[in-house]
């Protein structure tokens, strides 16, 4: 959601398409406009080239839908008496209706595909509607409206045309003039209302604020923003409602040496701190991608690409090395949703309280030159590709090239170790080396940055990472220095350089893991640590760790709030099936760095977010519960969230059950995150519990010098 200047994107939009239908061979007329070229999943090389895709034809039942099912549900809908009779429409949301679960799971390669479908979510005439396309019959199988608040994520024209309409009313050119700006130096952006509708001419309305900056002499014009001015605009009419300007008297920064790319900072003297550093693999990659299926080592898992979460990972299996049968442990995985906050109730800044999947997508843009993967640099260059296709605003599918990368990763890491030599007779040390895959996308949330990650290790464990990287979103002031503030005055968060300041937010990231651990039958147990007092004269000890397990049997049980002081360990477990010493074969969740939110449960914001109103939800599986803060998140007012389905308080024990879990962090901007901001990560893991009868890995071999490229390490010092 890059914010840009419009006429300046018009015609670098021009100049993209253009060079397209010049180097790119043509394909068909569809029903709408041509259809744009797609290449094949590619290694990364030092000039990448694209080809024809080898099969539009699906090969698992998971895949998405291909350019020529996109084209199919357009002309589907095109027919369909709802759209023949409305000019106003969108396509919010065209991703694949997944099969029922039992259909795939009991699916195997080489037999006959399963019915493909697709699912619809578009906005016609001010009201969103959910359509079922089914591809085999060609016929809209289902339809349905006005279920829940809110609407579907908002599209690119939606983006762009509320800032073009915004750029043309002449009540913000004037009150722009006034401050003296230039309209060509105007950078602005489109922002989700936050569900706040003031007024009763706004209900019923698809709204969006918009917020400007000056990109006058300076690349990052997130650093000079004109604070206090902004708009309030109509997405389908494309009509200004409103504009405010209370910010007069608040100058717009200088913001110098704002300037992060590398071309302007070598000019100031890089900063080379290290020596380039790059993984070698004579014998090539241990990992290969069929399609949309990846094996590695002991894991294979389905992969696709998806216009709302990025990257869903789905029928992840291991093998076991004693039986070398796969075994089932998540039939599905995903970020379902973001919630991120500003903690500043001023009237500029009260709205930005974003729900980023729901509301935009993690990838939602769809022009081939946004949000791609710097080689080298995002991804190392042993990487495999991935591209992702996906449907605009009227259904036309688009290529994001390179949206997902694969990798093995080695960072010296040791996966076990030991060594003996307590006995003179006894001299063994043994070590093996860690390596794992990486499944990375990189999503760009407008001056955010987010680096996903699902990594895989050989001894079965499976960790969900997120990195936070980007621009701060900055709040213009008249101080300079932290001398020049009132003893008694908040500023909502810290003095970043002169006339900037940084906003004190929340980021929360929530997952859905449907985990299937040796089958969907799964019950999720609590293992409490307790404190046991020893009884008098049992022991020199007063006092030792005892585990307390209890399943939980309702979905209440499972609505967890972490506390360090009455520490669990959460087990999802398959009491039908036990390692041969009698334990209950399992996963196990381990929470990384996490926080919780601090907003008043009655708070709107916050009753939109409800999802994360706990760490830890358990639910049963129910193929309409899929995203946390709803299906429709835009404008929502909480009706359709995790907390609502899980307040049900329906039975968990032993049932087809679905895990969710949420990363969070509390920001407190500082002067080194400005003018961009180091990464800061967390993770969680899905570490094996009594899955296997041993350690999983214990024969993997050491490396061995003669397999590895030469390389000359310094003496030692």
């Amino acid at each position: 959601m890059e914010a840009r200047n419009s006429w300046r994107f018009v015609l670098l939009l021009a100049l993209v398409l253009l060079l397209t239908w010049l180097h790119l061979p043509s394909l068909p007329n569809s029903k709408f406009h041509s259809r744009w070229y797609i290449p094949k999943n590619t290694f990364y090389s030092s000039s990448p080239t694209y080809h024809h895709l080898e099969s539009e034809t699906p090969q698992h039942p998971l895949d998405p839908l291909t350019i020529q099912e996109f084209n199919r549900v357009r002309t589907i809908l095109s027919s369909h008496p709802l759209f023949k009779s409305s000019s106003s429409y969108t396509l919010n949301s065209v991703v694949l209706e997944e099969p029922d679960k039992k259909l795939v799971l009991k699916w195997k390669k080489g037999d006959p595909p399963l019915p493909r479908k697709a699912s619809v979510v578009a906005v016609v005439n001010r009201v969103s509607h959910v359509f079922t396309v089914d591809l085999e019959i060609g016929h809209v199988t289902s339809h349905e409206t006005g279920l829940v608040s809110g609407y579907p994520m908002v599209t690119e024209e939606d983006l762009y045309g509320v800032r073009e309409a915004t750029l043309r009313c002449p009540e913000f050119n004037n009150s722009l003039a006034k401050r003296g700006l230039n309209l060509d130096d105007l950078v602005c952006s489109s922002l989700s209302s936050g569900g706040y509708e003031k007024l009763e001419e706004e209900e019923n309305r698809r709204l969006m604020k918009v917020t400007c900056y000056s990109k006058e002499g300076i690349v990052n014009f997130y650093m000079k923003p004109i604070e206090g001015f902004t708009a309030l605009v109509d997405m389908d009419s494309k009509e200004v409602l409103a504009v405010s300007d209370d910010g007069k008297n608040i100058p717009v920064a200088n913001a110098s040496n704002t300037d992060y790319r590398y071309s302007i900072q070598k000019l100031r003297g890089e900063m080379r701190l290290l020596n380039p550093i790059s993984l070698e693999q004579p014998k090539g990659p241990s990992f290969s991608v069929d399609g949309h299926m990846v094996k590695w080592a002991n894991w294979e898992f389905h992969l696709r690409p998806d216009p709302r979460a990025g990257i869903i990972i789905s029928q992840v299996k291991v093998r076991d090395p004693d039986t070398s049968m796969l075994r089932n442990v998540m039939y599905k995985g995903f970020v379902s949703e973001l919630f991120v906050p500003y903690m500043d109730p001023t009237e500029g800044w009260y709205f930005r309280t974003y729900i980023d999947a729901g509301e935009y997508g993690l990838q939602s843009m769809p022009l081939i030159f946004f949000q791609q993967f710097n080689p080298l640099n995002d991804c190392p260059r042993n990487a495999y590709y991935m591209d992702g296709v996906f449907a605009s605003y009227d259904g036309t599918p688009y290529l994001q090239p390179n949206m997902i990368c694969i990798f093995e990763s080695y960072a010296g890491d040791i996966a076990w170790r030991h060594a003996e030599a307590t006995v003179a007779s006894l001299n063994v040390s043994e070590t093996r080396p860690k390596v794992t895959l990486v499944v990375r996308m990189a999503a760009m949330l407008q001056n955010y940055d987010y680096i996903m990650d699902w990594e895989f290790q050989t001894d079965g464990l499976i960790r969900a990472k997120v990195g936070l990287s980007g621009i701060l979103m900055v709040k213009g002031t008249t101080y300079e220095n932290m001398d020049q503030v009132p003893e008694k005055e908040y500023l909502y968060g810290t003095l970043l350089s002169e006339n900037l300041i940084g906003v004190i937010h929340d980021h929360f990231i929530t997952y859905y893991l449907d985990m299937d651990v040796d089958g969907s039958d799964n019950s999720f147990g609590k293992v409490n640590l307790k404190r046991q007092e020893t009884a008098p004269g049992e022991s020199p000890r007063k006092s030792y760790l005892k585990a307390v397990r209890k399943v939980a049997k309702t979905e209440k049980d499972a609505q967890i709030r972490l506390q360090l002081y009455e520490p669990y360990e959460f087990h999802v477990v398959n009491p039908l099936k036990k390692t041969k010493v009698g334990n209950p074969v399992g996963y196990k969740l381990v929470p990384g760095a996490t926080v919780g939110s601090l907003l008043d449960p009655e708070d709107l914001p916050q009753k939109r977010a409800a999802f994360t109103n706990n760490q830890i939800w358990v639910t049963p599986y129910n193929k309409s519960e899929q995203w946390a803060g709803g299906l429709l998140a835009y404008q929502s007012k909480g009706d359709d969230t995790l907390q609502v389905w899980s307040n049900r308080d329906r039975g968990i024990e032993n049932k087809d059950i679905v895990l969710w879990y949420t990363i969070g962090f509390h920001h407190i901007p500082c002067q080194e995150d400005y003018p961009i901001m180091p990464t800061v990560s967390s993770s969680f893991d899905l570490k094996p519990v009594n899955f296997f009868e041993r350690n999983s890995i214990l024969a993997v071999p050491p490396n061995f010098e003669e397999d590895l490229p030469a390389s000359e390490a310094h003496d030692s010092a």
